[in-house]
């Protein structure tokens, strides 16, 4: 009697082993599926990212590039004008339109940074319309 009901407690707990290995692999199965469809989804959602970041980057050059365009075509008229002045023609009048064209140029820099939140110290065109000479 003994030897019987040791087995069947053992037959029992085999079988029970064997349901709990079961249910853990076809568990482990269904994680595995949803683990795969979020690695798919998290890549597509990076690709999204990616492409959105990479178009606001495009987005920010472009627009640094037109800044720098604007800032060459004042420097070219300053230049100009501080030419004209050093010739001596009618010096008082040019003088005054170069103090004012340096004051735009000065504010439009500000602007330029407050947008860009740099600090260019050593870009010339700066140096130039802040202290009137290139170096």
């Amino acid at each position: 009697m003994m030897g019987a009901r040791r087995r069947s407690i053992l037959a029992t707990l085999a079988f029970l082993m064997l349901m709990g290995i079961a249910v853990y692999f076809r568990l482990w199965a269904i994680h595995y599926n949803i683990s795969s469809d979020d690695t798919e989804l998290l890549r597509q959602q990076f690709d999204i990212a990616n492409r959105e970041a990479m178009d606001e980057s495009a987005e920010w050059r472009l627009r640094y590039d037109e800044e720098v365009d604007r800032t060459k075509k004042c420097l070219q008229e300053l230049q100009v004008l501080r030419e004209s002045s050093q010739k001596g023609e009618d010096a008082s009048g040019i003088n005054h339109k170069l103090a004012i064209l340096q004051k735009v140029c000065l504010h439009k820099i500000l602007k330029y940074q407050s947008n860009f939140i740099l600090l260019p110290y050593d870009n010339p065109f700066i140096r130039f319309c802040i202290l009137g000479k290139q170096e």
